[in-house]
């Protein structure tokens, strides 16, 4: 059985691959801050209890990533999923007016975390049959794509990710592992918003997809969830 480690699973993406891969049968290990308060995922939980479990993680705190691999530490990881993310209030975010503490919180969560992730449970991943390190990012972090400019804080936020990844697919490499970034489109979630394009489960139908016949000649490739190359 496949194994599958998602961040910010307790709703909207990382909920919509939570649900997708237990159907599937994989092992499903499900992190979120508030497990307690995760009722959808903790439904999921109940529904496939026999491959299904949840973890508590704040992945701004890096002391829990670590802890959370030493709970883990016999476990094969074939697929990391890092997705928990976070975007600022839009108005902390504009010239002139940037909130420097989101700006802050926004690395923890977008850039620190992912990293952190990969280094953690590298062992779990190089020792699995898949070997791959997915980490969501966005189209608004393309620097070639930037049309509009503003959103200062998650743009950044979520370039400097994408190198970070970029180096992951280079560093980790000579263990076989594939690390890719997916830009989900915009989807209808509390983040995305009701007016967004596409809905969770078409996103992650896409992503999974992709994930599914990923290669070696695809790590450190930017794309979106429909198989397209995003710009750098």
């Amino acid at each position: 059985m496949n194994t599958v480690l998602i961040t910010g699973a307790n709703r909207g993406i990382g909920l919509e691959f939570a649900t997708q891969y237990a159907a599937d049968g994989w092992q499903v290990v499900a992190c979120c801050r508030q497990p307690q308060q995760a009722m959808a995922l903790n439904q999921l939980a109940e529904q496939y209890k026999d491959h299904f479990s949840i973890y508590q993680l704040d992945v701004r705190e890096l002391a829990e990533i670590d802890q959370l691999s030493q709970k883990l530490h016999d476990l094969s990881i074939d697929v990391l999923i890092n997705n928990a993310g976070v975007y600022p209030p839009a108005q902390n975010g504009e010239f002139g007016h940037i909130n420097y503490d989101d700006w802050m919180e926004a690395f923890r969560v977008n850039t620190f975390a992912p990293l952190r992730m990969a280094e953690a449970l590298v062992k779990q991943v190089a020792r699995s049959k898949l070997k791959v390190i997915a980490t969501i990012t966005s189209k608004m972090a393309s620097i070639d794509d930037n049309q509009r400019g503003g959103s200062y804080i998650y743009r950044s936020s979520k370039t400097a990710v994408n190198m970070v990844v970029k180096s992951l697919a280079i560093d980790l490499q000579p263990r076989g592992i594939i690390s890719v970034l997916l830009h989900p489109g915009w989807v209808q979630t509390d983040m995305g918003g009701r007016g967004a394009l596409i809905t969770a489960k078409q996103s992650v139908t896409g992503m999974k997809g992709i994930l599914d016949k990923i290669t070696h000649t695809d790590t450190g490739k930017f794309l979106a969830y429909d198989g397209q190359h995003i710009p750098w």
